[in-house]
């Protein structure tokens, strides 16, 4: 098989997983890029605050045959990272600098392939698919999912608001020359959830690909072992960024209805974010302080092993594309239960979890913590769920596996050129 030049646009590529700007996206485009490297030579556009995270894991052998170039905007633009939205703004015109660059680049290294991996957006174009003048690759993108209508309760004023401007943005976006110029000269769209594939336009989904935007190296798997139960208290847990998308407040709503039953179990909620006061506030008022801890952001070795010694996940999020902690609490050998929506619901099946249908934020919470208790109450079917999400993650999320489904897909997108 012929080996590429493959240029590979990823805003967000780190193997830091820095919880500062996008820890998921930075996984994501990290371990892609390294199944990509597994069969081509690799140019990779990165921002650079992906610098520090790239140039010491390659100081310490990792990646050594990838050639990456950091890019950054000028410093008063930096200022559209401190308003919500702003962030997608910025993100536009560092794709336009991208293009450039990668101009310049393509006339230096003549590439066979040009490869999008993140950010995973699907109603923001890629001015390197638009224009530069190679065989093109879309994805693996998300977007298309928004938060269930009855769930918006669950956000303040300017949560709403937010929301609705995010909703019309979108309609902007998918309308705008670029992303439909993007998405007509792509040979292959990969999308991670089915709400995304929705809003690819009738006449692209015939060259539209599901492809998971998670999923675990061998090395992780071999390093979570599935733990015996422990002799311990029942012990629930989440993690993320507590942002009004997570849902964290269902979740601590639902762990307070499950405690009032079993109230020797315990609910750890790891990571940080500007929901924080607001759901110390809610762990309060619900009395269950003493159960409740909140534990900072930790590295991603230490949240796969704290995943590995709970008995129960859980992920109320309501509109992520993917939803990485997923795939890593399954591959722990955990039953998690998810709303299903978006990514989460995508990921979970009867047979190795529980998904629980948008609604009305207290019926929800309620069906949250049926499905603790029922978890709780019945070990052995707990158990059960845990082993077959390990092998759900063994057989589809391996990263390593989606490598090779990328070059099923490369093959689509260039046929016999490949050869």
């Amino acid at each position: 098989m012929k080996r590429l030049r493959v240029l590979v646009s990823a805003y967000a590529c780190n193997p830091t997983s820095s919880f500062q700007l996008h820890p998921g996206e930075d996984i994501t485009g990290w371990r892609l890029v390294g199944q990509i490297r597994r069969f081509h030579e690799v140019w990779v556009i990165t921002h650079t605050y992906n610098r520090p995270g790239v140039e010491k894991a390659q100081a310490e052998g990792a990646y050594p045959d990838v050639h990456f170039h950091f890019l950054d905007l000028p410093r008063p633009l930096g200022a559209l990272y401190k308003i919500d939205f702003g962030q997608r703004i910025y993100y536009y015109f560092w794709q336009f600098a991208a293009w450039r660059l990668a101009r310049r680049l393509h006339r230096e290294h003549r590439f066979d392939l040009a490869h999008h991996l993140t950010f995973g957006n699907d109603w923001i174009g890629s001015f390197i698919g638009a224009f530069l003048p190679v065989p093109y690759i879309h994805g693996p993108v998300g977007g298309g999912q928004r938060t269930p209508k009855p769930l918006l309760k669950e956000y303040t004023a300017y949560g709403r608001f937010a929301e609705r401007a995010r909703q019309t943005a979108q309609w902007g976006g998918r309308h705008d020359y670029i992303r439909r110029r993007c998405l007509r000269k792509a040979k292959a769209i990969l999308v991670c959830n089915k709400e995304t594939r929705a809003k690819i336009p009738e006449k692209d989904r015939g060259k539209v690909f599901y492809f998971p935007v998670n999923g675990m190296s061998q090395e992780d798997l071999a390093r979570m072992p599935v733990s015996a139960p422990s002799d311990g208290p029942f012990e629930v847990l989440t993690s993320g960024r507590m942002h009004r998308l997570k849902g964290f407040a269902l979740a601590v709503k639902a762990f307070a209805l499950f405690a009032a039953r079993h109230p020797d179990a315990r609910f750890r909620i790891i990571g940080m974010g500007e929901q924080e006061p607001r759901l110390r506030a809610l762990v309060a008022e619900l009395g269950v302080q003493d159960k409740v801890t909140f534990v900072p952001w930790m590295a991603r070795a230490d949240l796969l092993q704290a995943m590995s010694t709970a008995d129960v996940f859980i992920f109320p999020s309501f509109r992520d594309g993917g939803g990485a902690v997923v795939v890593e609490a399954m591959a722990a050998g955990k039953p998690v239960v998810v709303l299903d929506s978006g990514g989460p619901g995508s990921h979970i099946e009867e047979a190795w979890g529980v998904k629980i249908a948008p609604g009305e934020p207290g019926v929800v919470a309620e069906r949250f913590a049926e499905a603790l208790i029922r978890l709780e109450e019945d070990s052995e079917h707990r158990r059960a769920l845990g082993r077959a999400a390990r092998r759900r993650v063994e057989e589809f999320y391996i990263y390593e596996r989606e490598g090779e489904r990328l070059q099923d897909i490369y093959r689509f997108a260039l046929g016999s050129s490949m050869d």
